[in-house]
């Protein structure tokens, strides 16, 4: 089902804030493993592979003959697991782990995952990638029912449920529930004898399955968590798919067949790791095809190709190669800067900008600049760097952009639900070039980020609007938003 959306009302003008810039954020990342003897120890690898789907929160939980112990807190996975007793407590043959960035609930030590639940009849661990778009709805109905929520995360919500329904064995209650919860979602559920993951009937987010040499399975939100440990891709999970992993191998399902394939576009474009590969196409390969179909439809006149960092840096390379122009290091991004920098005056929030990126004066100065980036979100990023490059000397700074532009918002696992916060909602190319200080301005067509990434089974709702399947709680506030416009 196709859901669209149009405003009944012409957008009105948009002032670039001056506060600290927002990106782009997905929500977390997955990593689970059945049947080696370092299991937890090889999930804390899986996570650092991952961290970049969430910086706030990490845990991991094991399975060590149906005894699951979990240990989680705030902070980056380096630093939840500071001492050695934090993995060393996390005994068992099997572990699921994850990392986070809070789309739904609040940045609290019990929103973080994996969740436990302690049942008379045996525990369950839980993790979840992405947004339910009917959580709100489902919680106030589960409350009036008498069920006890410890979080403010979504997440919570399928394991009441998983507890409500009656049906006679687990694996039935658990597609009972995924037939109700809906939006985008990856899950991992840990019980004493099983992992099972489990994909939402669209496939918005990534996940894949891998095998050790041993014998072992893994599932991970991206195929790069494999390669640091060793482990062999063997598939994707696929739409509406139910895979339970135990002692006896491995077991495929289906909770749904009313599934349609619309993998996130974002997720090419900014947030999987360029050495990750989706649905058979590697991340870098198409970032660079990005870049090769941008410099065809830009056809700039200018001396050099830049990327900022990291994202952009194979769209940089693509477009380098295409267009014919060298391609120069001219922003350097300092990699050890703490992951906010919050200051109380813009004086202090520019210098934190600085902290982050520098130009390379030596390269730059007086030549006119190509400078590739992945998207504008509010367009403050962009501004600023675009005045690094002047103040660095460049003579001119043509901004191309590897994705169309974004004008509407997302509500299944990324943190942008309002079009108030997206520049391109209200501003033309042209107002949007002026407001970032560049000499132009040029985005990549949608067909071309299609062709970029060599196959349509795609959500790009960003772009056009077009959302796959219901809003549900959302509907409301996206159509009032869409008014004030």
């Amino acid at each position: 089902m196709v859901y669209e959306v149009k405003s009944l009302n012409e957008p009105k003008g948009y002032e670039i804030p001056l506060d600290e810039a927002k990106s782009l954020n997905e929500e977390c990342g997955l990593f689970g493993i059945w049947g080696h003897p370092q299991a937890s120890q090889l999930t804390y690898f899986g996570l650092h592979a991952l961290q970049h789907r969430g910086q706030e929160g990490a845990g991991i939980l094991s399975n060590d003959g149906g005894r699951l112990m979990r240990h989680r807190d705030l902070g980056l996975v380096t630093e939840v697991f500071r001492e050695e007793k934090d993995l060393a407590d996390l005994t068992g043959t099997s572990a699921m782990g994850h990392v986070r960035y809070a789309t739904a609930g609040s940045a609290d030590v019990n929103n973080i995952q994996p969740f436990l639940f302690d049942f008379h009849n045996g525990s369950l661990g839980l993790a979840h990638n992405g947004n339910l778009t009917n959580a709100k709805s489902l919680r106030c109905e589960l409350e009036k029912n008498g069920a006890i929520f410890s979080s403010s995360s979504d997440t919570e919500i399928l394991m009441h449920l998983i507890r409500r329904s009656h049906h006679p064995d687990f694996i039935g209650r658990v597609k009972e529930a995924l037939n109700t919860v809906k939006g985008g979602f990856a899950y991992l559920m840990m019980t004493g004898n099983a992992l099972v993951a489990a994909l939402d009937p669209n496939g918005f987010r990534p996940l894949s399955i891998g095998k050790m040499s041993n014998g072992a399975w893994v599932v991970a939100s991206e195929t790069c968590a494999f390669d640091v440990i060793g482990a062999e891709f063997v598939q994707d999970v696929e739409p509406g798919q139910i895979v339970v992993i135990d002692d006896s191998g491995i077991h495929f399902d289906q909770y749904t067949t009313n599934t349609n394939l619309t993998i996130c576009s974002m997720e090419y474009i900014y947030f999987a790791r360029p050495d990750s590969t989706i649905h058979g196409v590697n991340v870098h390969t198409a970032r660079k095809r990005s870049g090769r179909i941008l410099a065809q439809e830009a056809n700039i006149d200018a001396d050099m190709v830049i990327g900022v960092p990291n994202s952009s840096l194979s769209a940089a390379s693509g477009y380098a190669e295409e267009s014919g122009l060298p391609y120069e290091m001219g922003l350097i991004k300092n990699q050890y800067v703490a992951r906010t920098f919050i200051q109380p005056t813009q004086e202090l929030r520019e210098q934190g900008v600085r902290m982050k990126l520098s130009a390379v004066r030596g390269v730059v100065e007086g030549k006119r600049v190509i400078m590739v980036d992945d998207s504008i979100v509010r367009g403050t990023t962009s501004r600023r760097i675009v005045n690094l490059l002047k103040e660095a000397g460049a003579a001119e700074v043509h901004v191309v952009i590897a994705s169309p532009p974004l004008a509407y918002p997302c509500f299944f696992g990324i943190d942008i639900q309002s079009r108030e916060e997206l520049i391109a909602a209200s501003h033309t190319v042209e107002e949007i070039k002026e407001a970032i200080g560049a000499d132009s301005l040029t985005f990549l067509s949608q067909q071309g980020l299609v062709d970029a990434i060599g196959h349509d089974d795609l959500c790009l709702s960003y772009f056009d609007g077009v959302y796959e399947t219901g809003l549900y709680d959302y509907e409301e506030e996206y159509l009032a938003s869409l008014n004030k416009m």
